[in-house]
Order: C-alpha cells, then sequence, then structure tokens
C-alpha cells in the first residue's frame, strides 16, 4: 500500500503557444490540419471501454465549409443507454474505492497527453469541427483543458486536506465520498475544454459518468474521449453517448442511481433538466446534484473617464472572438455620450481591418457560427434591428451560408435600451450599444442591474477609481465575473473561477475548489478513545467531591 502523504503543488498556467510563421508549432498543426480534412472519422459509442455501432448515423461537417465531411458518427437509442448505466454503475465501486493518488495520476497524464503527444491534433480538429480559429483552439482545447486539469490536483490535495479540529480523546475526520450514483455531463460546443471538465472533474472525484456530448463538437469530444483511455480511465468510469439529446436524458433523467448532472448549455435546457428531476425526485436515491452553467447578456459599461482605444479594442475582441459564441462574449454596452464619437471612429477602424472565413487561413480573425440554426437565429435578431425606425445598424449586419455559416462582426446601436438585442442572448457576433447622457451613470447602472435575467459576465471601463469601486459595488450582483478595464471573456484556470447566477447557472465556479466539491458526498467521523462508562454527568451530583 502507497501510504506517502502527497501534496500537489499550485502550478503555473500553461504557456500559450504563438504559432507564428517561423515556428515549428505552425508547421506540424498545418500538416494535422491538411491530414484530418482529408479523412472521414468514424465515431462509435463507447461503452464500458467498447466501440459500439448502431447503424444509425449523423454526420459532422466543417461550419466553414458545410459541404465537407469530418465524420460519421453513430446515434445511441434506448438500449445503449441503459447498457451505459450498467457500465457505469458496474465500474462505480472500484473506481471509489481508487486512492485518490491513482485518480489523479490519470488526470495529470491526460493533461501531459495532451501537452507533449495530441496538443497539435486537439487543436486542429478543435479547429475544424468547431470553426475556431488557431488561438481560440489553442487557448481552449489545449491550455484550458491543460490548467483544468493540473490546478484540479492542486485543489483536490487542499479539499482532503481540511479536516476538522480533534479534542483530546476524541478522533474527528471527514471522508469526501464520491457521490452515490452517476453523474450525467452534457457538454456544449463551443469550448472543448469544458467538455474535458466537465468528465474528469467528477471523475477525480471518484465518480462515474455518462457523456452526451454536443453533436457540432463531436470531432474534438471523440478525439478527448481517446485520450482520455489511453491515459488509463478505466472502462465505465466515462461512457460516450453521442445522439438525441431527448432520448439520452429520458432514460437517464428518471433512473434512481442518477446523482449528479454536470452542464453548459443555454438556461432553457437547463431549467428543463432541473423541472424533470424535480417531478422525478421520489424515484432517486439521493437528491441528484445540479451543476450548470448557463445562458449570459454580457454587458460592458463604460464611465466618461475611460479610454475610447481601450474601449473599442475591448468591445471587438470582446464581442467578436470565436463569433461571439462565448457564454462571455460582449452583448451590450452602455457608452457615454461624450466618448461614444471616439470610440465609434477606432471601432471602424478595426472592423475595417476584420478578415473572417476558413480557420485553416490563420489571417483570418473570424470564422463560422457553428451550424445552420444558429445562423439563422442570429439574422433573425439581426433583421429585428434593421425593420426598427429607432434602431441602426452601423457595423456589419449580413451573413452568407451559401459555402460555410459567416455572419458579419454587427454592431446595433439602439435608442431604446430595452430593445430586444439588448436583453435576450443571440449567442453570436452581434454587439448591441446604448449611448447614454454622462450625467445618467448612476441610473445606467439600474438599468445594467435590471435589464437581464443573466448575471455571468460584465467589465467596466474608467480611469477614475471611485468610480470603478462604486461601479463594482452597485453590479454586485450583475455578473459572476467581473473585470475592471477589460473585456468581459477570457477566464483563465486558477486566475478566474468562471460562473454566473440568476440565469447564468449556480455559479459552482469551474476550475476552483468550489466546483470539485460540489461531487462529493461528505461523511464526518468521530472516534472516542475511551468511551463513558456511566451516563450521569457532574451537574447530577448533590455533594461537593
Amino acid at each position: 500500500m502507497n501510504n506517502a502523504l502527497f501534496n500537489f503543488a499550485r502550478p503555473k498556467n500553461e504557456p500559450v503557444r504563438a504559432y507564428d510563421p517561423c515556428s515549428s508549432d505552425r508547421d506540424i498543426l498545418k500538416r494535422e490540419l491538411n491530414r484530418l480534412s482529408a479523412e472521414v472519422t468514424d465515431i462509435p459509442l463507447i461503452i464500458g471501454g467498447k466501440e459500439i455501432r448502431t447503424g444509425n448515423t449523423g454526420t459532422v461537417v466543417m461550419p466553414h465549409d458545410h459541404s465537407h465531411v469530418l465524420a460519421t458518427y453513430h446515434k445511441a437509442g434506448d438500449k445503449e443507454v441503459h447498457m451505459a448505466i450498467e457500465a457505469a454503475l458496474d465500474a462505480r465501486k472500484a473506481w471509489a474505492e481508487t486512492s485518490w493518488i491513482e485518480r489523479v495520476s490519470v488526470t495529470l497524464k491526460v493533461a501531459e497527453l495532451i501537452e507533449k503527444k495530441y496538443r497539435h491534433t486537439l487543436n486542429a480538429v478543435t479547429m475544424l469541427g468547431q470553426s475556431k480559429n488557431v488561438f481560440q483552439a489553442e487557448i481552449d482545447a489545449s491550455c484550458e483543458t491543460i490548467d483544468f486539469l493540473r490546478f484540479n490536483a492542486h485543489y483536490v490535495t487542499q479539499l482532503y486536506n481540511d479536516q476538522p479540529v480533534s479534542e483530546s480523546g476524541i478522533v474527528n475526520r471527514i471522508e469526501y465520498r464520491p457521490l452515490e450514483g452517476f453523474v450525467f455531463s452534457l457538454t456544449p460546443f463551443n469550448f472543448t475544454s469544458i467538455a474535458a471538465n466537465l468528465n474528469l472533474a467528477p471523475v477525480l472525484m471518484g465518480n462515474v459518468t455518462i457523456w452526451k456530448p454536443a453533436t457540432t463538437a463531436l470531432l474534438s469530444n471523440y478525439f478527448l474521449m481517446k485520450i482520455f483511455m489511453e491515459a488509463g480511465v478505466p472502462a465505465g468510469v466515462i461512457n460516450f453517448l453521442p445522439g438525441q439529446g431527448a432520448r439520452i436524458g429520458a432514460a437517464i433523467l428518471s433512473h434512481p442511481m442518477l446523482a449528479g448532472i454536470h452542464f453548459t448549455g443555454s438556461t432553457s435546457t437547463f431549467n428543463h433538466l432541473w423541472k424533470t428531476v424535480g417531478e422525478n425526485l421520489e424515484i432517486f436515491r439521493s437528491y441528484p446534484k445540479l451543476v450548470g452553467e448557463t445562458g449570459g447578456k454580457d454587458f460592458v459599461v463604460v464611465h466618461s473617464s475611460a479610454d475610447a482605444v481601450e474601449v473599442a479594442t475591448a468591445l471587438v475582441r470582446g464581442a467578436f472572438e470565436y463569433q461571439g459564441q462565448k457564454c462571455s462574449a460582449a452583448s451590450r454596452a452602455y457608452i457615454p455620450e461624450s466618448l461614444w464619437p471616439a470610440v465609434h471612429a477606432t471601432m471602424k477602424k478595426m472592423m475595417d481591418e476584420i478578415h473572417w472565413g476558413d480557420p485553416v487561413n490563420f489571417g483570418n480573425f473570424m470564422n463560422a457560427v457553428i451550424d445552420e440554426p444558429a445562423f439563422d437565429r442570429i439574422l433573425k435578431y439581426i433583421e429585428l434591428a434593421r425593420s426598427d425606425k429607432n434602431t441602426s445598424i452601423i457595423f456589419g449586419g449580413h451573413g452568407d451560408k451559401q459555402k460555410g455559416y459567416f455572419i458579419e462582426p454587427t454592431v446595433i446601436k439602439v435608442a431604446d435600451p430595452h430593445f430586444i438585442t439588448m436583453e435576450e442572448e443571440i449567442f453570436g457576433p452581434v454587439l448591441t450599444v446604448y449611448v447614454y447622457p454622462d450625467t445618467n451613470y448612476d441610473a445606467m447602472l439600474e438599468l445594467v442591474d435590471n435589464t437581464s435575467p443573466y448575471a455571468l459576465t460584465g467589465s467596466v471601463f474608467a480611469s477614475d477609481r471611485k468610480v470603478l469601486a462604486n461601479t463594482c459595488a452597485r453590479l454586485r450582483y450583475a455578473a459572476g465575473n467581473f473585470y475592471y478595464n477589460d473585456k468581459p471573456t477570457g477566464a483563465v484556470v486558477g486566475q478566474q473561477p468562471f460562473g454566473g447566477a440568476r440565469a447564468s447557472g449556480t455559479n459552482d465556479k469551474a476550475g476552483s475548489v468550489l466546483n470539485l466539491i460540489r461531487w462529493t458526498s461528505p461523511r464526518t467521523i468521530k472516534e472516542t478513545l475511551i468511551p463513558p462508562g456511566d451516563f450521569k454527568y457532574p451537574f447530577m451530583n448533590e455533594t461537593c467531591g
């Protein structure tokens, strides 16, 4: 038995590679992009460590070239969902009893494999399948995934070392047990790293998962699953189930051993999951733990003391990186009248320099939105703005889906701060701006706080320290991640734990010990070294001595 005491020190964040024209990284990545573009990957289900092909198939295409098929995937049916549940429950006992050091070692091996062996492959499949440029793929699929795994090793050390006080004659301890059952992991298309963390965070704590990946991220997620297996994740601990979410969810949400849900996606889907769990409470062995990061209508508040160039840069990057398909993307901005002409002029210069297209062309800042339903939904919002006489589209406003699902970076200026594009999540390259009188800053903060049901990210730009502090206090519950003089995107594991409240989720802060503790069921154990031999207490005596 290995009875050594381990303490995983706080790691450093994985350095972001530049992929400049003279680098070997760029050459290797280009070769991987060419190789994977020329292949059609066959994606099976993986249940209990075995590949299963149902024959009921679908295709994965490039969003930026939707005639190009990247993969064929097999869809899970009712039979396969039940097989996955049984496989997870069969694997549960052995994995729960596996030393936490062994579990950490497996997840750290995943990080090592990504850093040293599969970095360029994972970046390439993310670029091709999810239409990310090289920088967005690098910070997501490689760096953030590695950071989640290495920081979680440190956080689990902190958690397990958090033990209660023991007094003389008593030994107290807390056992951080895995949940009693399986965790349902539903992962989104927009971040490969989230797909990794939504599975490996519960797995690190001794749990087993059933993984429903987003169909539009299947290629990268399948490569992740293969890396997990190569790293030594035992058969059945993670079960990979592509297919229709409603069909997979129906069986899982009615199973007595559902112990938790780890989710990133739309607010409406999470609400449905929560309601269904509530309706089925009486059948579960224990109350399932629901952890969700959902929608956002993220804001940028600008004070008259701010620098116009810094504001414009933050808006362009915050709103249009990865086509605005980040739950943290800047979606609404409040800009004072005195600063608007300079911000507008600077943004125009930047917008004129933006190129979009195939991510294989490294000169493109933007690429395609994820699929046709997303394209159509985003264009509907733009058309609503175009048809409103009090609203103007000042940049962009057009899309073309003939070859790929491309939408211009679009900026809408509104006279009504409650116009629909100021209030509803669009999840695309659309920023709406409301220009307010400088003297109305305090009233505008109330508007920011109450305009949207979401509370994920937000930022304030000001050079006046009192304004920064006051704005932060006034918007205390408007965002779970709040930024001074920066765009509201780009949270880094170990630096800005991520998550929001209100309609943006349960705020369990991915990339921190707060998330890991949700995947445990703590048990307090008290040992009395010499138990009392009489029921009577001293106060019951009638005489002294």
